[in-house]
């Protein structure tokens, strides 16, 4: 796995690009002369978080034949200083999903992610604390 990152601007601005040429831009914070014009680095570990246990949620489900009629995650990091860095702290997950699927097949694929399969949870858990919430059609499992 490899990427390319290049700088497109005289500031901050970024754009890393993946081997598949798929892209996406950073940029730092304006308060530090950034133009506001890309993702935050930090926001990208949340995404690929989200995008690592999202797809294997809803590969889990698809084996079973399940299909969300509709699904969504929220990701927050809370961050704390050391030293001159804030890296996560913990990370607060709520994954919502409606169709036809059982509770207990909701959490379990869940499970299965966060405890067997997602590269980026067993990353981030060895440096932060990582809860998670499954919520099926509208109910708090």
């Amino acid at each position: 796995m490899k990427i390319r990152l290049e700088r497109i601007n005289e500031n901050f601005l970024m754009e890393a690009t993946n081997e598949s040429k798929h892209s996406m831009r950073m940029d730092a914070n304006p308060e530090i002369g950034g133009d506001n014009m890309g993702i935050r680095p930090m926001e990208t570990i949340l995404m690929g978080l989200a995008g690592c246990f999202s797809i294997d949620i809803l590969h889990i489900l698809k084996k079973q034949k399940l299909n969300p009629t509709n699904y969504f995650v929220e990701v927050e990091g809370l961050r704390e200083k050391v030293g001159k860095a804030n890296p996560f702290h913990h990370i607060i997950i709520q994954i919502y999903m409606e169709g036809e699927i059982s509770s207990e097949k909701a959490l379990r694929a869940a499970e299965l992610s966060f405890q067997e399969y997602c590269s980026v949870s067993k990353m981030l858990e060895k440096s932060a604390k990582i809860d998670y919430q499954v919520i099926l059609n509208n109910i708090k499992l």
